[in-house]
């Protein structure tokens, strides 16, 4: 009887054990895709807002094509690179923030503009879409820092190695885009 609770202790426990982590695995990497999907809804929000800015600054702002085009190309780059690669989108996003910075400094220099009624909407949504974007980012962030971790700490990187679990790459800003965004733009004509 006692070597039968014993055998039996013997494969229970490490499957249990087994089970147990490679479902907290998965738990975490849905977690972290579910956290990415919240990010991307924002950004495509962002991508639909930008055009109708872009046209609203265009009826004020006629030879300031240069830095509309810049947005414009930037707004196409963030858009199709791959979800797959954060680092690549990651830099993309960064690149498209900046240039958003430099079209909203375009406002202060046309009184009529910045006055516009339908810009100043679109400003307001583009702002709260900005906020949503980073609050989304700091729980993709915290959902990847935890799935990164499950994965280096003992015992559960055993089953992680065993399942091929990989880390997974935060969102962060570029050192040039920490930068860009804490220098005031500078507008020139």
């Amino acid at each position: 009887m006692n070597a039968l609770i014993f055998l039996v202790v013997i494969l229970v426990l490490p499957a249990i054990f087994y089970i147990t982590n490679y479902n907290s695995l998965i738990k975490y990497r849905q977690q972290v895709k579910e956290a990415w999907a919240g990010i991307d809804v924002q950004l495509k929000r962002r991508y639909d807002l930008i055009p109708n800015l872009v046209n609203t600054v265009k009826g004020y702002a006629k030879h300031e094509a240069d830095t509309l085009e810049k947005v414009i190309a930037a707004r196409n780059a963030a858009m199709s690179a791959p979800a797959s690669s954060m680092p690549d989108k990651a830099g993309a996003e960064n690149m498209l923030s900046g240039t958003l910075k430099s079209l909203f400094a375009l406002s202060e220099n046309y009184p009529d503009l910045k006055a516009n009624q339908n810009f100043l909407k679109l400003q307001d949504e583009l702002t709260e879409t900005e906020d949503q974007i980073s609050a989304s980012r700091r729980i993709y962030n915290s959902n990847v820092e935890e799935f990164n971790t499950k994965i280096e700490m003992f015992p559960s990187n055993i089953v992680a190695n065993l399942h091929h679990f990989k880390k997974a790459d935060f969102f962060e800003l570029t050192d040039t885009a920490r930068k860009e965004m804490s220098e005031p733009v500078k507008v020139q004509f």
